[in-house]
């Protein structure tokens, strides 16, 4: 058992392809903390029809992107729940500055804050030649080099100026994203071991 003392807040940021996803997963279980992934959130909401739900089904068949206000009340209505208590992963969001200022709001508001934002490090060739990879695998015909590319430039402008701002907090670990997924995970378990973060004991 672990007491309140032991709790891990975390984000988890890197590029399309790096594998943030998956390391994602694991490392929320091996500190026994849920994954907040903002589209897995957005589609429990419209799935189940909450008020949230349907206001953000309404802007994504208009085809339209949820505003920040409308995500950051997602997010916080999901770490609002009890399994979040003791601490969680937020994967895809924050996503720029302006939902950095509502989560540190919401935090703060509870006397909280981030223990570690884990940026997967992985060269850009590396992420367009993994996701080429996975296009072919999947049949994805519209996922071309070019495409890529654009998702890649789009997340490193809007992701910069976060990872900049925890960055002087101190609390960004930049973790090398290339290896086997075990290699990157002992990387990620180790850096966050140092900041004094407890894994679970799994029996």
């Amino acid at each position: 058992m672990t007491s309140a003392a032991h709790t891990a807040r975390l984000l988890i940021v890197g590029p399309q392809g790096s594998g943030k996803g998956t390391q994602g997963v694991r490392i929320a279980e091996s500190f026994g903390v849920p994954v907040v992934s903002t589209g897995d959130v957005f589609r429990a909401n419209v799935k189940d029809q909450t008020p949230l739900g349907v206001k953000v089904k309404a802007i994504i068949d208009a085809g339209d992107l949820v505003p920040d206000e409308l995500t950051s009340e997602v997010v916080r209505d999901r770490l609002a729940q009890d399994d979040a208590a003791e601490g969680f992963l937020l994967d895809g969001y924050p996503r720029n500055t302006g939902q950095v200022a509502h989560l540190d709001e919401f935090l703060t508001g509870r006397g909280e804050s981030l223990d570690a934002v884990i940026l997967l490090d992985v060269p850009r060739e590396e992420s367009i030649s993994r996701l080429s990879q996975r296009a072919q695998e999947q049949g994805r015909t519209d996922d071309t080099d070019e495409v890529i590319a654009k998702r890649l430039e789009i997340y490193e402008r809007e992701t910069a100026p976060i990872i900049d701002v925890y960055a002087e907090r101190g609390i960004v670990d930049t973790i090398d994203g290339v290896g086997s997924l075990d290699e990157v995970n002992a990387r990620i378990v180790a850096a966050l071991e140092a900041r004094g973060l407890v894994r679970q004991v799994t029996a």
